[in-house]
């Protein structure tokens, strides 16, 4: 099948799905409304819920809060917070606890770190004791540092053994995400003290320690999928081409060799081609794709709960430029369906988690975020 095919069997599946396959959809009747969990955040960008349910919430400036269980309590920001660099679509990024959090109570921060050549993302943890990070330590370092203020990812997600996945951004440079001798563009994989699993893929002389899959251009929504275990990313792609993405070991994603966007200032459309265009047999197809216009997706996560039985077994994604909560429909690894939800927030969402409660919670960017809460 060439590119233009696929392409369009990728337009039919998405008008077809978003139709028939999500099951019964809410009308606007019985549409959950989100209702505001806590507000007045200054560009927050991550959550995660502790054992206790209360929140560690991530704000691009360079602080992390702990939000209560019940939202009405904003702690002062936790002391113990590494430096960063929050220019651009820098700062301090994504959130996740420690899977022995009982007994280990880390807590890893992924964030754009100043160094020699520039800037990268790097990823620290500190113990939570109290409202601060004691033992802070740097575990991992993208290398190279360069130039430049975008493109830095981050995602953080545990694997069902415990390691850590850490999502990469190709820092806006384009060619290094096919180069197996940098971190840019990549997903690595490390132990949670920064150490290399020996059963990461082994990728050739010159690739650096830790790569898991490549060919990525800047992942910002990651998730681990219930059932299989695997490690599910979003692609904000240029103009169009934002993908959702398994991201098994070894696999090359493609960029920018293969892409279904567009470069900034090139007409949009079939005629549309960076590198090789929209599909080449050396790079794995996304699951699907948003073109031609982009959503700018952000957070992802599985829906798991009961208070939404319809709900179940979805994707859910954060949408920035969309300003919307996208709900994906899935048949194992086959998107069959998606459609865009609270749009009238008219908010760009920037991150969402399911709640201990089964709830869904969503979490706004800009300067005056929120914490929304959506339960029937």
């Amino acid at each position: 099948m060439n590119h233009s095919t696929r392409r369009t069997v990728m337009k039919a599946m998405t008008a077809l799905g978003a139709s028939l396959a999500l099951g019964r959809r809410a009308s606007a009747a019985d549409m959950p409304t989100p209702a505001t969990f806590t507000d007045r955040l200054d560009r927050p960008w991550a959550l995660a819920f502790l054992p206790d349910s209360s929140l560690l919430v991530t704000l691009k400036g360079g602080s992390l809060l702990r939000v209560s269980a019940d939202g009405k309590e904003v702690s002062r920001p936790l002391a113990g917070v590494p430096e960063v660099n929050a220019r651009g679509q820098g700062g301090l990024l994504d959130v996740a606890i420690d899977p022995d959090f009982a007994t280990s109570p880390w807590v890893y921060l992924s964030y754009a770190e100043n160094g020699e050549g520039g800037a990268g993302t790097a990823v620290a943890r500190g113990r939570l004791v109290g409202n601060a990070l004691q033992d802070t330590t740097v575990i991992f370092r993208q290398q190279p540092k360069v130039s430049g203020n975008g493109h830095f990812g981050s995602r953080l997600v545990f694997r069902r053994d415990k390691t850590l996945f850490v999502t990469l951004g190709e820092r806006q440079k384009g060619s290094p995400a096919q180069d197996l001798g940098s971190h840019l563009g990549k997903v690595v994989r490390i132990h949670r003290d920064g150490s290399i699993p020996a059963d990461n893929p082994r990728l050739g002389s010159g690739a650096l320690p830790g790569i898991w899959s490549y060919g990525h251009r800047n992942v910002q929504g990651a998730a681990l999928h219930p059932a299989t275990g695997e490690l599910w990313v979003n692609e904000h792609g240029p103009q169009g081409g934002d993908e959702v993405n398994i991201a098994r070991a070894g696999a090359n994603f493609g960029w920018p060799e293969r892409s279904y966007g567009c470069n900034y200032g090139a007409p949009v459309g079939d005629a549309c081609r960076i590198g090789r265009g929209t599909h080449a047999p050396a790079y794995v197809e996304p699951l699907t794709t948003w073109t031609p216009t982009s959503i700018a997706p952000s957070g992802l996560a599985f829906y798991t709960g009961s208070l939404f039985p319809e709900w179940k077994g979805s994707l859910f994604m954060g949408s920035l430029a969309g300003t919307a909560l996208w709900r994906l429909g899935l048949k194992g690894d086959t998107v069959i369906g998606r459609e865009a939800l609270f749009t009238s927030l008219s908010e760009r969402i920037r991150d969402v988690r399911q709640g201990p409660d089964g709830a869904l919670y969503l979490l706004t960017d800009g300067s005056g975020g929120r914490i929304l809460r959506v339960a029937p």
